[in-house]
């Protein structure tokens, strides 16, 4: 049945324990799974957490439990704080502080027109990230030198190269003119800037009532894939496995489909879900996530299908869902009434949103791995828009041109983003800078899907990150997902520290900034090198009979320039105590 689906069971026989937040508010009742006096239980997860994150505002239940509105207003009623961007009016209305003494009532009392002779930069900076400048009635936010105002209250750092999209991937700023280059895999084309795939042309996988059409990302060809009434749900493909992943939201399930075409059967993955709304697969895990619009939360399985797990809970209504497993980052939009775009660490961890204004129905997303950006496309607002993996730099790329009134399936390779639209019954294609270059690459598809685009080049090999930012493992990276325990990422290496063993245990896994912490690794050595001499020629000094090295001694080690010896170093003070843990010096 699965870990989920036990859980689910012991609900139906069950719901008082499950809901409970210990056992013993309920008595010894058979299946109930016991929490200690000061702890309470999550109930799909069946974990056991401190009484104190009950209602802290962080959700910290996969299926948000412990944030429930009626369980937090008997346990502790918070009133709702307006953020620092916004004016709170006495009426509870929230408003941006730029409306604030502008002649105009905003608040429904009409307290934004109210002691408007203070300084409000005295509060707060008047909601302003950077520079707050008062005026005669009211005031206004500005920004330093290299940065511009968004929002009216928040700078952001002007980055010229994505501003500008002269370049397909990488960008270069020197002395004012700009140098484009390619990542590993792709080509430069000269005359054109862009970065073209290196090997075969990519090919468009798009789902359908008929089944799945696959097509060239130009259009000249295309051809059914594999029939079957599966539905038009989201599409993922792990390239390694020549595998193409289909979740069906009819019927529950998410099925196989072999890319290499030793069979146009479809194999089923998983069954007894809810209403699929989005597929990505974690090809460095080799793992499944999916949102769920019944259970409206995230949830991940292997891909084998042997066990899932729910990964987030508590979301409105979500839709599309993406990963980026070099990094860590997991990435989900949801179209409810609080309409956002979100990303998390792979095991559903330190949440952070990453738009939540000007967006109505987002209901497909897509990432630009090679440039850092996510792309989104939304229905309500008919347009496809981008922002960067952090939230900043957001840009609207294609409003409605007659072709985004149903949109459903999105995906970006090369220069290109491309969408499907079951109201024209069409896959199109924009370049992805800027909307031009409009083709329709596929007409009269019965309902188009989901989208992926298959090449290798998406999905490249190497060290990636264990499950978050900034951790990296020096032999291998394990999930631990399905167990009881809170879902996380594990480093292991051979017992012993010796490679080839069979046995292997789990270690903690090293903390480094960024995805460059193997250059910052190299570094640490070369520097613990230098060191290990310098530390060996002062033993050295110390204990030779015919060079003791005295208080009034000239020999200083700061004119090593060495950044590991801290200047003004005494004789009092130990050598070793001068040396730095690699552990500091990483974080």
């Amino acid at each position: 049945m699965g870990y989920f689906g036990t859980f689910a069971f012991l609900y139906l026989l069950n719901p008082l324990c499950i809901i409970a937040e210990n056992c013993a508010d309920v008595g010894a009742t058979a299946g109930c799974h016991r929490c200690a006096e000061d702890s309470f239980l999550c109930a799909w997860s069946g974990t056991c957490l401190p009484r104190d994150k009950l209602c802290d505002g962080t959700t910290d239940c996969p299926d948000g439990l412990d944030e429930l509105a009626d369980k937090c207003n008997k346990t502790r009623p918070a009133p709702y704080v307006c953020p620092d961007s916004e004016f709170m009016c006495r009426s509870g209305q929230c408003i941006p502080h730029s409306w604030r003494c502008d002649h105009t009532k905003d608040c429904a009392d009409g307290s934004d027109e109210e002691d408007c002779d203070r300084n409000e930069c005295l509060e707060d900076n008047g909601g302003c990230s950077h520079l707050c400048i008062d005026q005669p009635m009211g005031f206004v936010c500005d920004c330093p030198s290299g940065m511009r105002l968004i929002q009216d209250t928040q700078c952001e750092e002007i980055d010229e190269c994505l501003d500008t999209d002269l370049c397909s991937q990488v960008c270069v700023h020197v002395n004012g003119s700009f140098t484009c280059e390619c990542h590993a895999g792709y080509r430069k084309i000269p005359q054109m800037g862009e970065c073209r795939a290196e090997g075969e042309m990519g090919l468009v996988a798009l789902s359908s009532l008929e089944g799945v059409w696959q097509a060239d990302t130009a259009g000249s060809e295309h051809r059914l894939l594999a029939s079957g009434n599966l539905g038009y749900g989201p599409l993922a493909a792990f390239t390694a496995k020549h595998t193409l992943y289909w979740g069906d939201s009819k019927k529950g399930a998410i099925y196989g489909i072999s890319l290499d075409g030793s069979s146009q059967k479809p194999v089923l993955v998983l069954a007894g879900l809810g209403a699929v709304r989005g597929l990505a697969v974690d090809w460095f895990h080799e793992l499944l996530y999916w949102t769920d619009a019944s259970t409206c939360s995230i949830n991940v399985a292997p891909l084998s299908g042997s066990a899932q797990r729910l990964l987030v809970g508590g979301l409105s209504k979500p839709t599309g869902v993406a990963v980026e497993p070099v990094e860590g980052l997991l990435f989900w939009a949801d179209s409810g009434s609080s309409a956002r775009i979100e990303r998390a660490n792979l095991d559903g961890q330190d949440r952070m949103a990453l738009v939540t204004s000007a967006i109505q129905n987002p209901v497909a997303i897509s990432l630009d791995i090679p440039r850092h950006l996510l792309y989104w496309v939304d229905s309500g607002l008919r347009t496809i828009s981008r922002v960067g993996l952090d939230g900043h730099h957001r840009k609207t790329v294609l409003e409605s041109n007659g072709y985004l009134d149903k949109p459903f399936g999105l995906t970006v390779f090369e220069g290109q983003v491309f969408w499907t639209d079951k109201e024209t019954h069409s896959l199109c294609s924009v370049d992805k800078h800027n909307g031009t270059s409009f083709r329709v690459l596929l007409s009269n598809v019965r309902s188009p899907g989901g989208l992926v685009v298959i090449h290798p080049v998406l999905q490249p090999k190497g060290q990636g990150v264990c499950g978050r930012p900034g951790h990296v493992c020096p032999f291998q990276c394990e999930p631990r997902l399905f167990g009881v325990d809170l879902p996380h990422f594990f480093c292991l290496v051979p017992k012993g520290g010796v490679e080839g063993q069979n046995e292997s245990h789990p270690v903690e896994a090293a903390a480094f900034p960024d995805t460059t912490s193997a250059g910052l690794l190299s570094l640490l050595v070369v520097l613990s090198v230098i060191l290990a001499g310098l530390t060996l020629w002062w033993c050295r000094a110390e204990l030779s009979p015919s060079r003791t090295i005295g208080l009034h001694t000239s020999i200083s080690l700061k004119e090593s320039q060495d950044p590991l010896v801290p200047c003004g170093l005494s004789e009092s003070e130990p050598l070793k105590d001068t040396l730095l843990n690699m552990d500091e010096v990483s974080r």
